[in-house]
């Protein structure tokens, strides 16, 4: 008798590398089948179409991915919007998965496997549409970002134009046209973005105290929240930093195999990035902490581990204050960050 059936996806933007497996009554774990389909339209049917060939029709199955950029989106979306089970599985989970099972080559075949047996021996939940208002908050603020490190890279242009002996005058008219146009699209950016928020007053609400924490304004609490889907696939401030990649990775093996800590950076770039600012406002400006960054500094001189620490610590307030609605409370933080930093 069956008791799960698992189709797992390794996505990539252009195919979908699919591996079928299914759990005994037994509980013993079998992957059966394989087959490689494109990411699109046409692929998503196909791939149905084969999987439900290939199963035991009176056991639903379920489809599991990770999530991965945005190239998994278009399938989930799909495959939900045809009554089938979707569960979308942080990459952390699967590569710590991974790393427990006797597979010596990683290909994208054995991903997918890692993938099936990673849904038929875990209970995961079932994935639900993010809110349209965080899709399309994702969408601006992914935009906005993009212009941004447009007009960073243009400035730099500017002024290595200026520093010339002979500076070209065209060159610099077009460059300050170019920086103009972009100042532009980011003020519309950030009126359509408060427009739609506006639109929902219970966010509002938790924006608002959400900003109660030294150094976080209301568009850094916009892209942890569009980039969580209002944190619906994070249940614990552990999670959250591994989802973001600020979780640290040391290699120590015995002796003879040793390395610096550095964080994973596995996670999503977007949320490490909107933490950057509010961590160095933070150190300079809030005393809680500025004296985490300097009890941490001076316990092993790594500047970029301490600036690293504010950042998470200002992502799990972000997360815990938007969950309980109680705004931030320094002689709170205070006495955590104490206990914390005697744990590291």
């Amino acid at each position: 008798m069956i008791l799960k059936q698992v189709a797992g996806i390794d996505v990539a933007q252009k195919e979908l590398v699919v591996s079928l497996g299914r759990m005994a009554q037994d509980l013993t774990v079998e992957v059966f089948d394989y087959k490689v389909f494109t990411n699109n339209e046409k692929g998503f049917k196909a791939l149905t179409k084969w999987a439900e060939k290939q199963v035991k029709n009176d056991i639903k199955i379920r489809y599991v991915m990770e999530a991965t950029g945005v190239y998994h989106e278009s399938l989930a979306y799909y495959l939900t919007n045809n009554n089938l089970e979707v569960s979308i599985v942080l990459p952390n989970k699967i590569s710590n998965f991974f790393r427990t099972l006797d597979v010596n080559t990683i290909t994208d075949k054995t991903a997918s496997q890692a993938i099936a047996r990673f849904g038929l021996e875990r209970k995961l939940e079932v994935w639900k549409k993010p809110k349209k208002i965080f899709r399309e908050l994702k969408q601006l603020t992914r935009e906005r970002d993009q212009i941004i490190s447009d007009r960073t890279l243009l400035k730099n242009q500017l002024h290595a134009e200026q520093a010339e002996a002979y500076p070209n005058h065209s060159s610099i008219v077009r460059l300050n046209k170019r920086i103009k146009l972009i100042d532009k699209q980011d003020m519309e950016i950030k009126a359509e973005i408060a427009g739609i928020v506006k639109t929902d007053p219970e966010l509002v609400k938790k924006l608002d105290i959400i900003t109660t924490i030294p150094g976080v304004g209301k568009l850094t609490a916009v892209v942890v929240l569009a980039e969580t889907n209002g944190f619906e696939l994070i249940r614990n401030k552990k999670q959250l930093v591994s989802y973001s990649g600020l979780d640290v990775k040391l290699k120590d093996s015995g002796t003879s195999v040793k390395s610096k800590p550095r964080i994973s950076k596995k996670g999503n770039r977007h949320i490490r990035k909107a933490m950057h600012m509010p961590a160095l406002s933070a150190m300079r400006f809030n005393e809680q902490h500025k004296a985490l960054f300097v009890r941490l500094v001076s316990r092993h001189g790594i500047k970029m581990k301490a600036a690293v620490a504010v950042q998470r610590k200002i992502l799990e307030l972000i997360y815990v204050i938007f969950k309980t609605s109680v705004p931030f409370n320094k002689d709170y933080i205070h006495q955590t960050e104490i206990k914390e930093v005697e744990a590291l």
